[in-house]
């Protein structure tokens, strides 16, 4: 059966939060897909982008800037030292933690992911027009913003 000819409840497609995790998962699962077709994983492109943005960081602070959970971290940037896309070496300040350091070879490698992530976003937001695609963006990150505050908000509360 074809998925597009299933019909769904009016009460399940009007609410939002349905809606966007749903699309949040098929175009999660499609640049993941362009990701996989180079060896690689969203959270190597995460790693890469913030030390390109940030420079230099521990694993910590690469975690907190990323989003991605310190396990995670862990073995994203076990990959890409094998790669040779970063570097890790003791901080001097403090020899409990590592920096991480974005080689040449991994600016090289960025340049490689975000031009495979921007044609599969491409293709996943075909249907939106340019002005539609920024007024989404912005919208996406105002609620991110507005539920980042309420987590801060909340954690005082407890």
């Amino acid at each position: 059966m074809d998925p597009t000819d299933i019909e769904i409840a009016p009460l399940l497609d009007a609410q939002p939060s349905r809606l966007l995790s749903q699309v949040a998962l098929m175009v999660t699962r499609s640049t993941a897909q362009a990701l996989e077709r180079l060896d690689a994983h969203r959270n190597h492109f995460a790693v890469l982008a913030t030390l390109r943005a940030f420079g230099p960081q521990s694993q910590a602070e690469l975690s907190r800037r990323t989003g991605v959970d310190r396990s995670d971290i862990v073995a994203a940037i076990d990959q890409l030292e094998r790669d040779k896309t970063v570097s890790r070496a003791v901080d001097p300040t403090d020899r409990r933690q590592n920096i991480i350091t974005l080689t040449s070879v991994g600016e090289a490698r960025l340049e490689e992911l975000a031009g495979v992530l921007e044609r599969a976003q491409a293709a996943a937001f075909a249907p939106l027009s340019q002005t539609e695609m920024a007024d989404l963006v912005s919208m996406l990150g105002r609620l991110r913003e507005h539920h980042r505050r309420r987590v801060g908000d909340d954690a005082g509360t407890s």
